[in-house]
């Protein structure tokens, strides 16, 4: 304790002494200064006390700078990496030249592979004269191909332009307008029906108009019979439901199927197929074929009174079908279709035979359509045509005269 105090003291009055070592230095580095040298002093009597302590520089070797990559050479001039080549002259005019190679650099790159430079022929693009014989037969053959498909594309243009098919753009297409075929008279068009039947057996001709009807409209439509004075084309084969006289009766007429409840039965089991064109039924026996009511109307052959196939008259009505009476119905369209005699007819048998089927399509007229003339929104166009012929227009002036001939003659 005794020797800190007396080590203070002296620290103490050594701050206060005008040292010139330590006159212009801070009290804290004269402090450990004195310290320092009171430690040494004591360890080293013979050095004086407060000497300084001389502080030797220490020098760093330069870090060598990194050498430019080496130019490719040769192996035999590439330099040996455990013997560096000198370096060259330093100029006084041009930049320095680089330095050599150190131990530390051949330290680096002595477990480097050796690298080789590689050298590619120059490639040059084959010229025509270069190419082989098979070579050049083959562009000769494309060549020729081309020159013949142009040769050929030449002949047609010129063709086309010669001919006048050249299309020129723009070109405004007019679209056709459907002529209409000019109307003939009704001798005129019976005439051109029997030129134009070339078949091998004798050919219907028929009928057909187009009426300005809407067939969705049922209180419009229009069906209705005709006797044709001249006979009906086809052959007429009659079924009669009937028993009694009746049946008797039907059966003297000329029908050729006659029944009455064991024929429905026969037609409702399948076993009687009933193959006939017409049928005809008497009141008393209408209440019984409700059975066959489906299979008839199928095959439009139900009895209808408005037809007069639903009738007491059974003889009657038979005799005016043996006479030629057809029967005509619009369809859904608006057409009617009828066959008013044979190609073999006469041509005044077939001019009054289609006179009487215009008077009873005149006579069918619905009352809704209120005209003032007889055919004027009624029936728009008339044709007539053979079996397989083409169909020739009427004028409705020759039809109006022919329907009010017969009219005429066989109406009183």
């Amino acid at each position: 304790m005794a020797s800190l105090k007396l080590l203070l003291s002296q620290a103490r009055r050594h701050c206060f002494t005008n040292h010139p070592s330590h006159v212009h230095s801070p009290l804290s580095h004269s402090f450990f200064s004195q310290t320092r040298s009171f430690s040494s002093s004591e360890s080293n009597p013979s050095t004086t006390p407060f000497e300084p302590i001389p502080i030797q520089p220490v020098s760093y070797p330069v870090k060598p700078q990194d050498p430019p990559p080496p130019e490719p050479q040769s192996s035999s001039d590439a330099p040996s990496l455990s013997q560096p080549s000198p370096p060259p002259p330093k100029s006084a005019d041009g930049p320095e030249p680089p330095r050599a190679w150190t131990r530390e650099d051949i330290r680096y790159v002595k477990d480097a592979p050796s690298i080789t430079p590689v050298s590619y022929p120059v490639r040059v693009a084959p010229l025509p004269d270069d190419k082989g014989p098979a070579e050049n037969d083959e562009m000769e053959k494309e060549r020729r191909r081309i020159e013949a498909e142009d040769q050929l594309r030449k002949k047609m243009l010129k063709a086309s332009e010669d001919e006048k098919l050249k299309v020129p753009f723009p070109l405004l297409i007019k679209p056709k307008q459907k002529e209409k075929p000019p109307l003939f008279d009704l001798s005129e068009a019976i005439r051109q029906v029997k030129a134009n039947a070339k078949a091998k057996f004798d050919e219907t001709v028929e009928a057909h108009i187009k009426l300005g009807i809407d067939s969705k409209r049922t209180e419009l439509a229009v069906r209705g019979t005709v006797i044709l004075p001249h006979g009906a084309p086809k052959a007429v084969s009659v079924a009669v439901f009937a028993e009694g006289a009746e049946a008797e009766e039907a059966k003297a007429a000329g029908a050729d199927i006659v029944g009455g409840k064991e024929l429905i039965e026969e037609i409702a089991s399948g076993s009687n197929k009933l193959k006939v064109d017409k049928c005809f039924s008497t009141p008393g026996m209408a209440p019984h074929l409700g059975k066959i009511a489906q299979y008839l109307r199928k095959r439009r052959l139900m009895p209808d009174k408005k037809l007069g196939t639903l009738t007491s008259d059974i003889a009657g009505q038979l005799k005016e079908l043996r006479q030629g009476r057809i029967e005509f119905k619009m369809e859904s369209k608006s057409i009617l279709h009828a066959g008013v005699g044979k190609v073999s007819y006469k041509e005044e048998s077939l001019r009054e035979n289609i006179g009487a089927f215009m008077n009873a399509v005149l006579q069918a007229k619905p009352a809704g359509l209120k005209k003032t003339s007889k055919y004027a929104g009624y029936v728009l166009s008339v044709h007539i045509c053979s079996t397989i012929g083409p169909g020739i227009p009427v004028s409705i002036q020759s039809l109006s005269k022919a329907a009010d001939n017969y009219k005429k003659a066989h109406v009183v």
